[in-house]
């Protein structure tokens, strides 16, 4: 029996692959594929029925979600939009969960307010890899992307603590709004402490004992669920934890890992992600059948009409609350209106119609127990089948119309900021420029009487007046970019030469393969570097 449900779960992460192969062929985002994925698995003949114990789909999939996210979160740039990235993660969740829950509960036969704050909080937060794979490869301001990316991050924290208050309450059948608020303050501060005392244990782990890549790479996949569990273990916010103490390890990455650790890592912890997002609607795919089957025909059509609904409200919702907190603001500080640009109308209408729900909402939902005191959770069928239908409207709803929409009103950048290749190019020129001043105060003799160090001080001055050529064309207003193009499309085509000489090199067998690995490896850095420049 398990190597059946083995072969089936390989099997269809295997058709999960094809699909979001297809998304890239489309260029549509895969979280997209994802969803209409688990939609199509549902509806296989005969496909077997499969559930996870609810208690382990949290404690499973989020600490890893949430610690990516935050491991890949500037925290500079968080800080200096804190302000609209706490209004949207606190303020817009607590909101959203408010009117979800009155609405649900008003709408709904034998719906009660503490299920539908435990809707609410299961829909509330819009999805981090939903909202950057959506906006890869379309041009939006840098300001825009680092809100909606630090408020996919907090607010997956803000919604799950809603969500744990109201399954408390429908299981204990008490609601103290006090008490509730006062937990809410104790559970997320005492998680945020639990993940930093986590966090620099790891962090003395990394920089202080001898670890290789393999333990390196070990460490972070088992450091988010030891924050997560610990937290938890005291009944504090686990999903506090995580985040408190992935955004302080990321703060300090440069010092934990070596270049080979952070090669790995990346690659590692890439596909677990993937894996993991393919896994949560493999599963809602799987356990689609039953929750139909336990809804009768009335029932299951009167659920998607509350799915529906429930789903254009949560989009209106977000335009209520983003465009006032826009300018409100504003309006109230001088401060503000000095020294952060206006916002105008496009951006705040981005953020708004960016409000794609996804895996987060869906592990939560699945997380839902399936009884209380040997009796069945009440609604629990109709809260997954909701859950469902409004990450389906909204990521392929929102998700494909996105990029069409931000193509449409000619989207300006609001700020200041250099641009990436400028950026690159500066740093670039200045490592290079203390590489030749080190050389000369401390290696004099060795220049003088060591070709090959003499070599690399005359490939360092090369490179720092190519670099040079390059800035002042970026920096050139009039600069040609069909130049560059044609740079770059040769530079790739050389580079595609080279791999086809390594090719002919590797099957010569004269030279050692780790020899020629590591040759291919500065290859990939090479044609990664021009493939950014180039996009």
């Amino acid at each position: 029996m398990f190597h059946d449900n083995l072969l089936l779960i390989i099997s269809l992460l295997f058709a999960v692959s094809m699909l979001v192969m297809l998304g890239q062929k489309l260029k549509i985002s895969y979280p997209i594929f994802l969803v209409l994925g688990g939609l199509l698995i549902s509806l296989i003949p005969g496909i077997p029925n499969i559930q996870m114990d609810p208690d382990m789909i949290l404690t499973l999939f989020l600490p890893p979600l949430l610690y990516e996210a935050a491991w890949y979160t500037s925290w500079w740039q968080f800080w200096k939009w804190k302000r609209p990235i706490i209004l949207l993660a606190f303020g817009l969740v607590f909101f959203t969960s408010t009117i979800i829950a009155y609405v649900s509960s008003s709408m709904i036969p034998g719906f009660t307010l503490a299920l539908g704050f435990l809707l609410g909080g299961i829909i509330s937060p819009p999805d981090a890899v939903a909202a950057t794979s959506v906006l890869k490869g379309v041009k939006i301001p840098k300001r825009l992307v680092t809100i909606l990316e630090g408020e996919s991050l907090i607010n997956d924290a803000a919604s799950l603590i809603v969500f744990r208050v109201a399954l408390l309450t429908v299981i204990t059948g008490q609601f103290s709004f006090g008490k509730t608020v006062g937990d809410f303050f104790i559970v997320g501060t005492m998680g945020i402490v639990v993940g930093l005392v986590v966090a620099h244990v790891v962090y003395v782990i990394h920089r202080f004992f001898p670890t290789t890549s393999n333990i390196d790479t070990a460490l972070t996949l088992m450091t988010p669920y030891v924050m997560f569990i610990v937290a938890e273990h005291f009944h504090y916010s686990g999903v506090m934890a995580v985040v408190s103490g992935g955004l302080f390890l990321s703060f300090r990455s440069h010092e934990l890992l070596n270049y080979s650790s952070r090669l790995q890592t990346i690659n590692v912890w890439s596909t677990v992600i993937f894996i993991l997002n393919g896994l949560v609607f493999i599963l809602i795919g799987l356990e689609l059948p039953v929750i139909v089957n336990g809804l009768d025909d009335s029932s299951l059509e009167k659920g998607i009409y509350y799915g529906v609904i429930i789903s254009l409200i949560t989009i209106f919702i977000r335009f209520v609350w983003v465009y006032p907190i826009a300018f409100i603001p504003r309006f109230l500080s001088k401060r503000i209106r000095e020294t952060e640009p206006s916002p105008g109308w496009k951006g705040p209408f981005i953020i708004s119609w960016a409000g794609m729900r996804g895996v987060v909402s869906l592990a939560a939902a699945l997380s839902i127990p399936l009884a209380i005191d040997g009796q069945a959770f009440p609604q629990r069928n109709l809260i997954l089948l909701v859950t469902f239908i409004v990450i389906l409207i909204t990521l392929v709803v929102q998700g494909l119309s996105l990029p069409w929409i931000i193509k449409l009103i000619k989207i300006e950048e609001m700020d200041e900021s250099i641009p990436e290749a400028e950026q690159m190019a500066n740093i670039k020129l200045r490592l290079m420029k203390v590489s030749i001043g080190h050389l000369e105060t401390h290696f004099k003799e060795e220049i003088a009487g060591n070709e090959l160090v003499e070599n690399l001080k005359k490939r360092l001055e090369n490179s720092i007046s190519l670099t040079t050529e390059r800035l002042e064309s970026l920096e050139c207003e009039e600069m040609d970019l069909e130049e560059i193009r044609n740079y770059n499309k040769v530079h790739l085509a050389i580079i595609a030469a080279q791999r086809e000489e390594l090719a002919k090199i590797r099957k010569e067998k004269t030279f050692e393969l780790e020899v020629i690995q590591k040759q291919e490896v500065q290859l990939d850095f090479d044609e990664s570097k021009l493939s950014q420049i180039s996009h």
